[in-house]
């Protein structure tokens, strides 16, 4: 009990006194998290609006598949990359195996149908309200997918904030590309696992307060927004 409580004592010191470990695994996470949302977005946002849009033979399967990429296993995406940039792999020249890169790409990956998934939801039903509008405009298929995608920013921005969550989160895709090497490719879920096991349990919890206040900021944030985006609606 008495290791517990002098494991938490220190674990809060860190946290307070922004020990420069800490705060370099932090801003990896963030860096890597965050960016792979940006790539997530700028190719699940289009994909979510066409499919919000369009109808075509086979569409209820692209559904059905894109719905099943949201549960792809970490671990498997983690070894699709590996493979493909390991040296033996057809981008193995790029050298980018055990670099915040290949994270950034595991994690994209990973995000890309939840955001895909989510938003498509959220503009086929935006779609059927405005069909008629859109219409009578004469808008074309491209002209569409930006009103909508403008229109429901708000709920689009919720749905990057999961993805956010996801990501920052994950632990066994960057494990896998990412090496979880000290000062290059170490995140905080990785460096919770190798000093939980190692009994350095100080900076595993402390790493563990932090990913708690952004998951709980995440979705304080989702709330915000959702908030203000039903004050708009009835404005």
């Amino acid at each position: 009990m008495s290791d517990l409580s002098e494991a938490v004592s220190l674990a809060l010191t860190l946290v307070l006194t922004f020990d420069s470990d800490l705060i370099e695994i932090v801003a990896l996470s963030l860096r890597v998290s965050l960016s792979a949302v940006l790539l997530a977005c700028l190719i699940g946002l289009p994909l979510g609006a066409f499919l919000a849009i369009t109808r075509f033979p086979g569409r209820g399967v692209a559904l059905t598949f894109l719905n099943a990429l949201m549960g792809l296993p970490p671990v498997v995406v983690g070894l699709i990359v590996y493979l493909h940039l390991s040296r033996a792999g057809p981008l193995g020249f790029l050298g980018l195996l055990y670099t915040p890169a290949a994270m950034i790409i595991a994690q994209t990956i990973l995000i890309t149908p939840i955001v895909a998934a989510l938003s498509r939801q959220v503009l086929e039903d935006l779609h059927l309200e405005y069909a008629d509008q859109f219409r009578s405009f004469a808008l074309t298929r491209a002209q569409t997918m930006r009103a909508l995608i403008w229109d429901a920013r708000y709920s689009l921005l919720t749905v990057a904030l999961a993805g956010f969550g996801r990501a920052v989160a994950e632990v066994g895709a960057v494990m896998i590309v990412g090496g979880n090497i000290d000062h290059l490719t170490r995140v905080m879920t990785t460096a919770i696992a190798l000093e939980t096991s190692r009994g350095e349990l100080a900076l595993a919890m402390a790493l563990g307060v932090v990913l708690m206040v952004l998951a709980l900021g995440v979705n304080a944030a989702v709330h915000g927004v959702r908030a203000t985006a039903a004050r708009q609606a009835h404005a």
